[in-house]
């Protein structure tokens, strides 16, 4: 039986669930990782974190000291984390991007993403664990944007989303977009890789350097692999997309989902996240080995200072890519259209 959020703050202390959120940073088509250097990326992308964000992000950059603000509520975490950004396609083929929502306690937010880094899997009240926390200039991307079906999904674990029917609605979470109208919303949920091979802070795909455990899960406690033998906390996030507005409009007759992906997936498989570790000094090492569960918690257990939603809301970014994402647009930005999986549509 999953826990519930309660249960898991009325559990005994052990090592740390941190859950936190960021508000949005800035919405546009840059990717440092997939298209560095490249203005614009290839499609939109909605980021979080420090304001040293930019199109090339050199790893050698020191993120904390580059940065003048972070829209996450721990202080020191100027890491920054993107994900593609999701559009409604109406049936006369025109696209409208869909807004976000800040994820429960968080309503106030400015949209953006919520943060989590586990020992073990969320519903483990021992969360036993000991892990290590990223080093400076690692990041790492999961995913395949190409992916339009399940077995290509596969490959990339545990990025799945939930039709919210209600507002604490985690379950049941499917691989594909949901095909029925969701009162509350749709979640997204991106886990990352757990098993880091020690020596790359990062790799070509941005991939090889992590790997999922040999046998098993995560949750269940996997080994790494021994080409990957330092376990790291595992990264998720969560993002809450404001789909209600479009539950009354016509949706397609065939019975699939109308909303696509800002780089045309229309299937949901090619869902994916980027992850650049900008933590200052050993503040996340510190709340990793604190005995606490989610944000408020850690933060007194690890002496680390949260900020008000106000404060994350007040750090932003400006546009650099000047084009229009929000309007009801003929073709996807970047030239894209809505991809099935057999052409495009």
């Amino acid at each position: 039986m999953r826990l519930t959020f309660l249960t898991l703050l009325l559990a005994a202390k052990s090592r740390a669930v941190v859950r936190f959120h960021c508000s949005q940073l800035v919405v546009e088509r840059l990717d440092p990782l997939v298209n560095p250097g490249s203005i614009p990326s290839s499609h939109v992308h909605q980021i979080v974190g420090g304001d040293a964000f930019n199109a090339t992000m050199d790893p050698s950059r020191d993120l904390p000291a580059e940065s003048s603000c972070t829209t996450c509520q721990f202080a020191d975490d100027f890491s920054n984390y993107w994900t593609a950004v999701l559009y409604f396609r109406a049936q006369n083929g025109s696209y409208k991007r869909v807004p976000q929502l800040g994820n429960n306690q968080f309503e106030t937010a400015r949209g953006g993403l919520t943060i989590y880094y586990m020992q073990d899997a969320i519903y483990d009240q021992g969360q036993k664990s000991k892990v290590q926390a990223f080093k400076p200039g690692f990041r790492m991307f999961v995913g395949d944007l190409t992916a339009r079906t399940l077995s290509a999904a596969s490959h990339s674990r545990q990025l799945t989303y939930v039709c919210m029917d209600t507002w604490t609605s985690r379950a049941p979470e499917t691989m594909a977009f949901p095909t029925r109208p969701c009162p509350e919303g749709i979640m997204t949920s991106l886990r990352f890789p757990t098993c880091w091979d020690g020596k790359n802070l990062d790799s070509p795909d941005h991939r090889a350097h992590m790997s999922y455990p040999a046998t098993g899960t995560f949750e269940s406690g996997g080994p790494c692999p021994d080409s990957h033998p330092v376990r790291v906390g595992q990264v998720m996030y969560e993002v809450v997309w404001d789909t209600r507005g479009f539950n009354e409009l016509e949706w397609p007759a065939d019975g699939s989902s109308p909303f696509v992906w800002s780089f045309g997936d229309a299937t949901g498989y090619g869902t994916h996240g980027d992850y650049v570790f900008g933590w200052k000094g050993d503040a996340l090492q510190r709340v990793l080995d604190a005995p606490c569960w989610f944000d408020t918690d850690c933060a007194e257990e690890s002496n680390s200072t949260l900020q008000s939603i106000e404060a994350m809301n007040s750090c932003s970014q400006k546009v650099v890519v000047d084009e229009d994402i929000d309007g009801l647009l003929d073709v996807l930005p970047g030239g894209f259209h809505a991809d099935y999986g057999h052409g495009e549509v």
